[in-house]
């Protein structure tokens, strides 16, 4: 089946488009990927309705902006595949389904809730394609953590590419994940712990940039150790897997009395030192750590997640994987695995209590 997926991350950055090839299991073709923006004025107002969304109590409250931003995020992600269309002369009709992710404002799994806005039936309206959307409601609903959802197609990857195993997947986005892939094919997956978000949150508010492009703040800054020791004794990093993690649980604020640099600086260490604590619940030692993800782009994060895991850090791009895409193909992957009624999630990703599927779908 040819499917569309889409992501917008916690970063905020845009939405991407990625165009796979799959029978739900297997990955037949990585196909062409695509990108649009937010502008300045699109990532402020949904920064709002971030802010508004820790009002939400049910799954349908919509307080403050959260409204207007869902029907924003549905008519974004709309135009982003109606480009990608044009660009890549494709017609709708040969698009048999769309992964529709949304745009996450709320995760809080211990009262399984967690909100993604968007609409699908209105996506599948307009693009006139069936969308599989809200795909980690089901793994929810029945007492796993609704994340990560991406480490059934990390193995998929890792077959495709004849990775040896065991292997550490590692995803950079305004959260960071890690999937392990053990020399038994079992995986094991969870958050770590922040990934983008926070260093991008505080080059936005302090110098209107929207990243800290190669790490270059952060290098040329002094991490507040004292600080760090503080951050790391979090309890989320002492619990087992599986867990996941709100985006709002830690702010960029906690260094608000540092320079620019020393601030990025904390806030860089802070992500790679919480990566490394994963290896605490790792089944195996991984010989390679790949990585994918915004983050990728920032070259101070990857040595310092390789001095503290002790390991290679490969990109996915070196690897012949899609750095900056990969979770839009997984959400293709996904969507056509829910088409089929196959897993998304495990007891060893999600804690769920046994595999599920997921996923709504939406026909035009």
């Amino acid at each position: 089946m040819r499917a569309i997926g889409l992501m917008s991350g916690t970063s905020l950055d845009g939405v991407d488009v990625a165009l796979v090839e799959t029978d739900g299991e297997r990955i037949e073709r990585l196909g062409p990927t695509g990108y649009r923006p937010y502008s300045d004025a699109e990532r402020d107002f949904l920064h709002g309705a971030l802010a508004d969304a820790l009002q939400v109590q049910a799954r349908t409250d919509r307080p403050g902006r959260s409204r207007e931003a869902e029907e924003m995020v549905t008519r974004l992600h709309a135009e982003a595949v109606e480009a990608f269309l044009h660009d890549q002369a494709l017609s709708a009709e040969s698009i048999d389904v769309v992964g529709f992710h949304g745009q996450t404002v709320l995760h809080r799994p211990e009262s399984r809730l967690t909100v993604q806005l968007g609409d699908g039936a209105a996506l599948a309206r307009r693009l006139r394609i069936p969308v599989v959307y809200d795909l980690r409601a089901a793994d929810m609903e029945r007492g796993g953590q609704g994340a990560p959802l991406v480490p059934v197609f990390h193995r998929a990857l890792a077959d495709m590419a004849a990775i040896e195993r065991p292997v550490a997947i590692l995803n950079l986005g305004g959260v960071a994940n890690v999937t392990f892939v053990g020399s038994d094919d079992r995986l094991v997956a969870f958050d770590a712990g922040p990934g983008n978000a926070l260093i991008d949150d505080w080059m936005h508010e302090r110098t209107g940039r929207v990243f800290d492009e190669d790490g270059r703040s952060a290098a040329q800054g002094r991490p507040d150790e004292q600080l760090l020791a503080w951050l790391l004794e979090h309890p989320f990093f002492r619990k087992a897997p599986p867990k996941s993690l709100d985006r709002n649980w830690f702010s960029h604020r906690l260094v608000g009395n540092h320079s620019v640099e020393d601030g990025a600086a904390t806030l860089t260490a802070f992500t790679a030192r919480a990566v490394a604590r994963a290896l605490d619940f790792a089944p195996e030692q991984p010989r390679r750590w790949i990585a994918a993800g915004g983050g990728t782009r920032n070259r101070e994060l990857l040595r310092l997640i390789a001095q503290h895991v002790g390991a290679e850090v490969t990109t996915a791009g070196a690897v012949g994987w899609s750095a900056a895409f990969l979770e839009a193909q997984a959400f293709a992957y996904l969507a056509v695995r829910s088409l089929k009624g196959l897993p998304l999630t495990y007891p060893s990703t999600t804690g769920v209590p046994e595999p599920t599927t997921g996923g709504v779908l939406a026909r035009p």
